[in-house]
């Protein structure tokens, strides 16, 4: 731990999960901030599943090209990611609740503007401010949990309730993204975030308690971090989706990558000097963190491509309506409800490592299989498509909780903020990352069914990685050993 870290937990953060009056909070009370952080949670995941449905209707009403469709994904993703890691820091730093009012108004009120764009870069830039938005919010959601069940059980089955609400988000989001779509416009995938995020802010006011943050704990927010790794970030991505238009061999493409490399080094150099660093590098040594990081990340670069090329190849490739296109989505996000579910009941007898591994076995198979979808030139759902989606899911499912509970299980209390953001922004990362490499790789394969079976194939090689790499987690008995152990 670092000399300018403080050496035990602030006091207010010491009472975190209690009332002001020092006692434990009551069932209605715990249960009441559940709710209100798996709703904020479903609203940001809801975002993302609900408008991969969208994309097409969005591409033709305001021109986009093929790049700036994928922009429209990418954009939200980085500065999510991007953003992340302060955000995840500000909820230990200035106060949980405030964290989370913030994020929910910045997210509700980009989502309000994008709705209302003319144009595709305006609808680019409110999704990106809606990443940033979101990057506070997320975070805090988990941190909220964290704090306010500090039981290992408790916070076991809350989480679990987490997980499933991510999943629940991809299911309901494509069904709700094809009705929305369909009959009122794809607009309304960003106003339907006006009402719950209006809804959320009146809850949180009434039920979530104020527990301060550090004293001076905005000086202590490292603006310089958090704004190199996103723009190091975002130029990563560029140079990789520039890649579809001019070649890697071109400036355009190798410029952007270079440029990206430059600023994440200045990132880590950042760190290691800060007083108050974003991400203290000591804690990415540890093997625990490190690992279980890793392996969201590739899980990220698989989920996200699927989900995205799946759109694509519904729509675009077996002409199916927005509506339709949604409710293809439900088997799959099912699947990753009851995996999720199988996994809570599960980890505290087995820890995370036999689960992930069994999980992405299933996802690299289903995604294997999946990827044989350029085989027919007769593309059916049914046929092509709907056993190995949910073979693919269920894995995901199966090993989305454990990895979080690995990579936050151990994290001291003053650093729960910090553990949230980075799993978080591992995700995004991964997600951003292996979106724009993917779909280069289906353009360059060709387009249509050929080409996203590709891409669903290299999707594939990432969770057989992270299969691989869950060997290296700990043993069930180590999971929750303090951080800086």
């Amino acid at each position: 731990m670092r000399a300018a870290d403080p050496p035990s937990p602030h006091p207010a953060i010491r009472g975190a999960g209690r009332s002001p009056a020092g006692r434990p909070p009551s069932a209605r009370a715990t249960t009441a901030i559940l709710l209100i952080a798996c709703t904020a949670q479903f609203m940001v995941i809801l975002d993302v599943s609900v408008m991969n449905v969208a994309l097409p209707a969005m591409r033709t009403d305001l021109r986009l090209g093929p790049a700036g469709q994928q922009w429209i994904v990418s954009a939200y993703t980085l500065a999510f990611a991007g953003l992340l890691l302060l955000g995840g820091r500000a909820a230990d730093l200035v106060g949980t609740r405030r964290a989370f009012l913030a994020g929910v108004t910045v997210f509700t009120l980009a989502s309000l503007a994008g709705g209302f764009a003319t144009r595709g870069s305006l609808l680019i830039a409110a999704r990106a401010v809606q990443g940033a938005g979101g990057a506070v919010l997320a975070p805090a959601t988990l941190t909220l949990i964290m704090r306010t069940f500090t039981e290992p059980a408790a916070r076991t089955r809350a989480m679990g309730a987490w997980s499933a609400v991510m999943a629940a988000g991809g299911a309901v989001g494509g069904v709700v993204g094809g009705v929305l779509t369909q009959y009122a416009g794809w607009r309304w995938v960003l106003f339907v975030n006006v009402p719950i995020g209006a809804g959320l802010l009146a809850a949180a006011m009434a039920c979530v308690p104020v527990v301060p943050g550090i004293p001076g704990g905005l000086r202590r927010l490292d603006l310089p971090g958090a704004l190199t790794v996103t723009a190091g970030l975002t130029s990563v991505v560029h140079g990789t989706v520039e890649s579809e238009t001019h070649g890697w061999g071109a400036w355009q493409v190798w410029g952007p990558l270079a440029a990206g490399a430059l600023l994440l080094a200045v990132f880590v150099a950042v760190e290691a000097r800060v007083a108050h660093p974003l991400v203290p590098l000591a804690t990415l040594r540890r093997r625990t963190v490190a690992t279980a990081n890793l392996l969201v990340m590739g899980m990220g670069a698989a989920a996200f491509s699927m989900w995205f090329m799946l759109s694509l190849y519904f729509q675009q490739v077996l002409g199916r309506s927005a509506l339709v296109a949604g409710l293809y989505y439900v088997p799959g996000s099912a699947a990753v409800v009851v995996g999720a579910q199988t996994a809570t009941r599960l980890l505290a007898r087995t820890g995370p490592r036999p689960l992930i591994l069994m999980g992405m076995t299933m996802s690299t198979a289903g995604l294997l299989w999946l990827s044989r979808i350029g085989a027919h030139a007769d593309g059916d759902y049914v046929r092509d498509v709907l056993g190995p989606f949910v073979l693919a899911t269920l894995g995901a499912g199966l090993s989305l909780m454990p990895v979080t509970a690995a990579a936050t299980g151990a994290a001291a209390p003053h650093e729960a903020g910090l553990a949230s953001g980075l799993v978080n922004t591992s995700r995004q990362v991964g997600g951003a990352l292996g979106l724009a490499v993917l779909a280069t790789v289906a353009a360059h394969a060709g387009g249509g069914a050929a080409g996203y079976g590709t891409a669903l194939l290299v999707g594939a090689g990432c969770t057989a990685a992270a299969g691989a790499g869950a060997l290296a987690l700990p043993r069930a008995r180590e999971l929750h050993r303090p951080l800086d152990r």
